[in-house]
């Protein structure tokens, strides 16, 4: 166990300050900062190389430590932190008083594997909020889907936003991220049909047949999906919308959609 940090001043409550702060700083050093027990259960069940550990026993007393058997064997650095870095530090509201850091997975197309022969797949073209990304992933999670692809990101997967709106499902789902170029190429050398949520030239979501292998597509609410979504898919889909407007949260529209697909595999 190290010395203890009390001061906000220390260089390595800077440096966890800026992990959080810059996706830039995520990026170069391969590393991200989790805050929560919960959370970082789920990235060490994850397959997660643990870097460091930071714990506050004014909230998260030694012998709560001593009793993870994660944290009793592993070879991550462990150090102690006052209650005002722990604050300096926490996003959250709530004191659990516990901040790991680990090591960045890489989440590309190449590195993705199925589980299944006939896969169910959602992507997201383009999420920009990171709360509906988190909602996107806990929707996938629940569904248990093969993988969730996002294309042309516009943030990394590790921003503390999204650790912290998925619950850690982050860390629970197959995710690869590209281009949606590159995406579209990837499912169909999979035979992998596509089926896009757009209003153009669509059918109801309940007609189709999602037993086979399938990628459901969902775009941000202001623009949609784009072109070459709508090219590429075998079938644009609709969910009906009964009240004064036409869309409705991606993450919502995404949990209808992926659930039907779900429905009709029960059966199978």
């Amino acid at each position: 166990m190290n010395t203890a940090i009390s001061s906000t001043q220390n260089k390595r409550v800077k440096h966890l300050l800026q992990l959080q702060e810059k996706s830039r700083n995520r990026r170069k050093e391969n590393q991200f900062v989790v805050e929560g027990l919960r959370e970082t259960g789920l990235a060490l069940q994850g397959g997660f190389k643990l870097l460091e550990v930071y714990f506050c026993p004014d909230f998260f007393s030694k012998n709560e430590f001593k009793a993870i058997p994660d944290f009793e064997h592993t070879d991550a650095e462990i150090i102690e932190i006052s209650s005002e870095v722990y604050q300096k530090l926490a996003y959250r509201s709530s004191t659990e008083g516990l901040i790991t850091v680990f090591a960045s997975k890489e989440n590309s197309l190449k590195t993705l594997n199925f589980k299944t022969k006939n896969p169910l797949i959602l992507v997201a073209e383009a999420p920009e909020k990171p709360g509906n990304i988190g909602a996107i992933l806990r929707t996938a999670d629940a569904a248990n889907v093969d993988a969730v692809l996002i294309a042309n990101p516009k943030t990394d997967l590790y921003n503390p936003n999204i650790i912290r709106s998925s619950v850690g499902c982050v860390f629970t789902n197959n995710i690869a991220t590209g281009t949606t170029a590159e995406i579209i190429e990837f499912l169909q050398q999979k035979n992998i049909t596509i089926y896009a949520a757009a209003l153009q030239a669509s059918e109801i979501y309940t007609k189709m047949d999602f037993t086979k292998a399938s990628a459901i597509v969902v775009g941000t609410e202001a623009t949609g999906l784009n072109q070459e979504w709508r090219d590429a898919a075998k079938q644009n889909i609709i969910i009906p919308m009964n009240g004064a407007i036409d869309s409705m949260n991606v993450s919502v529209a995404a949990g209808i959609l992926i659930f039907e697909a779900k429905r009709q595999r029960s059966f199978l």
